[in-house]
């Protein structure tokens, strides 16, 4: 159902409020570059310090300015499985193509817990959803059991990769109905993902490259695994500098030296030390992204 370059998208702030002008910029700017979806309200996009009215918000404007163009997967996951319902819910109302679902953080849930709060999502929300792992953020690592067996409800159509783990996802891949989207939630292993079958990517970098990113992917769906791979080579420098402080950190402050955006996080993020955001700038530099 999703394939191809998926840009998490970050959520830029003006004076503590919500910039929705150049938010609605970055997302024209991702869509011309030839992204394949946006998510808004992920990880990058700040979700876990969102007020509920500041997340819907971003939702609609989200959704309102794709005007369809692509699909739009709106983060709604939380570690209240009643308050995942509600932010899904929302999600459907304003006219999202999915739901992006992380696993309940700080609570720890058994394998068990996992199961029975995605099947509650599934059951009050009639709308595409897509799990969520990424146990370096939430202290909790879906097994592939527990994915396997949620795959078999219909509106869970995929799941976000970010365990960094490809004989999970090769596992996930071979025991998953053929329409089943597994998509790489980190970008160093976006290509080796696809190499195990998997559909696509939910990307930081594409926030500042997207381009590129998605030239990777349509090259290898193309079969032209040569530039698939050299792009990926091309891209590791960029994939890793996303990341040298914790994310959103680096990617908003790249959008912010390249113009694109204010460089305002919400506590208890905050500015990136001097000596990253040289590291940082000399990257940005190289990639041509700043002159």
């Amino acid at each position: 159902m999703f394939s191809g370059a998926i840009v998490a998208i970050i959520t830029p702030f003006k004076d503590g409020k919500i910039d929705e002008q150049s938010f609605r910029n970055l997302i024209n700017f991702q869509i011309d570059a030839g992204v394949s979806g946006i998510v808004p309200c992920g990880t990058t996009g700040e979700s876990a310090t969102l007020t509920h009215e500041e997340h819907e918000r971003v939702i609609d404007i989200c959704v309102a300015e794709v005007g369809g163009r692509v699909p739009v997967i709106a983060g709604t996951g939380s570690n209240s499985t009643a308050e995942a319902i509600r932010l899904t819910r929302h999600a459907k109302e304003a006219g999202a193509d999915a739901a992006l679902l992380i696993t309940p953080y700080y609570n720890k849930p058994t394998q068990k817990g996992l199961y029975e709060h995605y099947a509650a999502v599934a059951a009050a929300c009639d709308i595409p959803q897509v799990l969520y792992n990424v146990p370096g953020r939430t202290g909790v690592n879906m097994s592939v059991e527990t994915i396997t067996a949620l795959a078999k409800i219909d509106v869970i159509v995929g799941i976000k990769e970010a365990s960094g783990d490809l004989v999970k996802c090769s596992y996930v891949v071979r025991d998953t109905r053929d329409d089943f989207c597994v998509l790489s939630g980190e970008d160093a292993l976006n290509l080796p993902i696809l190499c195990v079958g998997g559909t696509g990517a939910i990307s930081v970098t594409a926030n500042v490259l997207p381009g590129r990113v998605s030239a990777m992917m349509k090259a290898w769906f193309a079969g032209d695994e040569q530039t698939a791979r050299k792009i990926h080579f091309e891209l590791l420098e960029m994939n890793d500098a996303m990341f040298i402080e914790t994310n959103p950190i680096p990617v908003k402050t790249a959008l912010a030296l390249m113009g694109k955006v204010g460089e305002e996080f919400k506590l208890p993020l905050c500015a990136m030390t001097e000596g990253n955001r040289k590291k940082l700038a000399q990257v940005l530099e190289k990639y041509g992204c700043i002159g």
